[in-house]
């Protein structure tokens, strides 16, 4: 039984949902660099969070992050060349590594022109690496486990390129699999649950109307992650936190 143990901050607005991501993220990354020397983080595809990578790149953020000591990667992507619009990566570099002193052999693609089951299994390498854990499950400790993992939710319910009714949200043993999902006709290559939930902070950001009444069922609804996949989204040891702004939080019971 999946137990749902987080916090929900509600916001204004889309503008106020980018302000608050960036206050957690940058909060997040001060925080394991202090104690650890590195941050790891996985990022987020998709339109919800461009507008925060690019409110990262700017000064009032970016100052305030030792970027030289973060390690960047991917929750998901899909199988696209990394120049090709539709690239996560391509996305994220745009709007924030092109803009801050990150070192190249500190940003960790999906290397998607390949395969995406040879794409998928070479992911998994690259993370049991960062996190030196070369076989078995992921640990939750310090070094071993993503700092902060941003992920958004698509209207069906899906997160990262785990989809309603596939077999990516139900991975046992992989950290990263590669998945063809009718729904959208492509191939995806995803983080599974068991790496997601080691991590030490998962953050949701989620905004729109669109969005408000699967926002409803992901949190207040029965427990169903194959129907659901957000749900399954439950680190073990660590924090769970959804932000939303007010028009995707408008059905929320008590809020």
């Amino acid at each position: 039984m999946v137990t749902m143990h987080h916090s929900v901050d509600v916001v204004a607005d889309r503008p106020a949902l980018m302000e608050a991501g960036a206050v957690a993220f940058a909060a997040a990354a001060r925080a394991a660099i202090g104690a650890r020397g590195r941050f790891v983080t996985a990022l987020s595809g998709g339109s919800t969070p461009r507008a925060l990578f690019e409110l990262l790149a700017r000064e009032r953020f970016a100052s305030s992050i030792d970027w030289e000591r973060v390690h960047v990667c991917w929750g998901d992507e899909r199988a696209v060349p990394p120049d090709a619009d539709a690239s996560n990566y391509r996305m994220v570099r745009e709007a924030l590594l092109d803009h801050v002193p990150i070192p190249a052999s500190h940003v960790h693609r999906i290397e998607n022109e390949q395969p995406p089951m040879t794409a998928a299994a070479a992911y998994e390498r690259t993370l049991r690496t960062l996190f030196a854990t070369p076989t078995g499950a992921p640990r939750a400790v310090a070094g071993g486990r993503f700092d902060l993992v941003l992920l958004g939710m698509g209207d069906n319910g899906h997160t990262a390129s785990l989809f309603p009714g596939l077999q990516a949200v139900r991975e046992a043993e992989r950290w990263v699999v590669a998945e063809r999902v009718a729904e959208v006709a492509m191939w995806r290559i995803t983080l599974t649950p068991i790496v997601l939930n080691a991590a030490a902070n998962a953050l949701f950001l989620v905004s729109g109307a669109d969005k408000a009444a699967m926002l409803h069922r992901v949190l207040d609804g029965p427990i169903d992650p194959d129907a659901l996949p957000a749900q399954i989204v439950a680190p073990y040891h660590g924090e769970l936190r959804w932000l939303a702004d007010r028009d995707a939080a408008a059905l929320l019971e008590g809020r």
